[in-house]
């Protein structure tokens, strides 16, 4: 197999370099001639006989895509699930091969941190913690997620690992998605319902919970809108580690705000980093982390491999895995 000049293009957020630029760097540049870019060096020189590009979360510009282009790189690997950032028109457009890094890499972190809001709204966990700062004991009582209905748009696979996770506590499933479902996975999770995107409202009416697990499209942007926000139960608690656009967040907001609504769980939100002074996330009944939903130790050296195998596969002039061929 052929080395493979390849140039690392890190996130312009210098605290991310750990874990992910380092597990990129030591998988990839096991096997193959890595180079790091630096954004305060010229741009062109940089480019310069490379072949392949791996770009930590999707932060290619416009400008640089067309120097690349000009360079003959012939390869971006993205290393993000999501492309809504991502410059793939652009990319596409001027003859270069692009692959991102698929859903089954970040989905057991994603679960995790969608649980993890699930039992602190159960357990009125900001109110408990109030309390014991105050020196209260014995209240607020919670609410037992068994018995409790989740609902999950989008039943990928950080779907079905939320609902494996759901269902250790007893909760009851309905879902869903616009792919078939394979039967193992249906026999496996055993959801009480599984439908396709005209049966939505049906779900949001229905669940306790809503967790949402889609990529951001024109088409799922704001899917979770006023309407829809209004046709759950006051008790509902809406769950978000997914895509800030998914939901119309002023309709949540005022939602929250008037007590429409349980309450919610939110990682990813429309404009990144967001207001944190807003009213709405002081309430007791909202928690909200820094869009680390799909961060971990695990998911960043998921990514990192799959990096490196997908330019071993292209070095070998094998297809490449999860290749982009059209923005969504």
């Amino acid at each position: 197999m052929r080395r493979l000049k390849v140039l690392y293009v890190p996130h312009p957020v210098a605290q991310l370099q750990t874990p992910w630029g380092d597990d990129v760097i030591e998988a990839v540049g096991q096997r193959h001639d890595l180079h790091e870019f630096d954004r305060q060096q010229p741009t062109e020189p940089q480019f310069e006989e490379v072949e392949a590009v791996v770009d930590l979360g999707g932060n290619i510009s416009d400008e640089m895509v067309g120097v690349a282009a000009k360079a003959g790189v012939k390869f971006i690997q993205a290393q993000t699930n999501g492309l809504d950032h991502v410059e793939v028109d652009g990319i596409l457009g001027a003859g270069m091969m692009l692959a991102h890094c698929p859903g089954e890499l970040s989905s057991v972190a994603l679960a995790e941190s969608a649980m993890m809001f699930m039992l602190m709204l159960s357990r009125r966990y900001k109110e408990g913690l109030a309390n014991f700062e105050q020196g209260k004991c014995f209240f607020p009582a919670g609410i037992a997620l068994e018995g409790q209905t989740l609902g999950i748009v989008g039943f990928g696979a950080s779907g079905q690992e939320l609902a494996r996770r759901a269902k250790a506590f007893s909760m009851s499933i309905v879902a869903i998605d616009i792919r078939p479902i394979e039967q193992a996975i249906l026999d496996e999770i055993q959801p009480k319902f599984l439908g396709g995107s005209d049966d939505l409202d049906r779900v949001v009416s229905e669940c306790d919970f809503l967790s949402v697990h889609l990529h951001l499209t024109s088409q799922t942007r704001h899917i979770i809108d006023a309407r829809r926000i209004a046709l759950m139960k006051p008790t509902t608690c809406l769950i978000n580690v997914a895509r800030g656009g998914l939901v119309d967040e002023q309709a949540l907001y005022q939602a929250l705000m008037e007590g429409r609504i349980g309450g919610a769980g939110l990682d990813a939100f429309a404009q990144e980093p967001p207001d944190h002074a807003l009213p709405v996330y002081q309430l007791p009944n909202v928690y909200v982390s820094p869009h680390t939903g799909g961060s971990s130790n695990v998911t960043s050296q998921n990514r990192a491999q799959f990096a490196a195998d997908n330019l071993n596969r292209y070095a070998r002039g094998e297809a490449v895995l999860a290749q982009v061929t059209r923005r969504e």
